[in-house]
């Protein structure tokens, strides 16, 4: 089932989600979900406060990537921490399904270690580097109550002010689903 992305300006995604336990209601029905919402919305990653949830899981695919090495490259993160960022910083153009229609130059460290658990409740605790670092690190923030936006300089984010004000109120054109926070009530595009 495609859920409703959570637009820019809705509080749940500033607040920092908590951790869930393997007894989590439908959860494996809810990652089904956000799959399925990310593919129709053409996104390679997606977390649950997008969703409107404010819990620690988030889900990625580079699959269809034409990068090497990403060919599997699908996972589930649940209760993510990043305990290492490091290697050379990396500037890349990095958009949002929350943050629709701006798409900006985010600094990064290329490379990073996380633990979490997959969607078997198996513990992890990895390295990744490039794309995979930068969209883990992308959507880990969304689990911090952080955006993408936040890494650009005051002036930037200024420049930038008319369209998260449209974002708010629903004047983008997007071709999934979205729930708006300064919308009509129940208006939804």
């Amino acid at each position: 089932m495609k859920l409703p992305i959570v637009a820019y300006g809705d509080p749940i995604l500033r607040k920092k989600a908590e951790d869930i336990s393997a007894e989590y209601p439908e959860l494996q029905t809810l990652i089904s979900n956000m799959f399925d919402t990310m593919y129709n919305a053409s996104g390679v990653g997606l977390a649950a406060p997008q969703v409107g949830l404010a819990i620690r899981l988030f889900v990625i695919d580079l699959s269809d990537k034409d990068e090497p090495g990403y060919e599997n490259f699908k996972k589930v993160f649940i209760n993510a921490r990043i305990l290492e960022e490091k290697g050379v910083l990396w500037d890349f153009n990095e958009g949002c399904l929350s943050i629709p229609d701006i798409r900006e130059d985010v600094r990064r460290l290329d490379t990073i270690v996380v633990s979490y658990y997959d969607e078997n409740w198996v513990q992890h605790e990895e390295t990744f580097d490039g794309m995979a670092a930068r969209v883990i690190q992308h959507e880990y923030d969304h689990i911090e109550g952080k955006l993408f936006t936040d890494k650009l300089s005051p002036l930037r984010r200024a420049m930038l002010k008319s369209k998260f004000e449209a974002i708010k109120k629903g004047a983008v054109n997007v071709d999934y689903k979205m729930k708006f926070p300064q919308a009509n009530k129940g208006k939804k595009k």
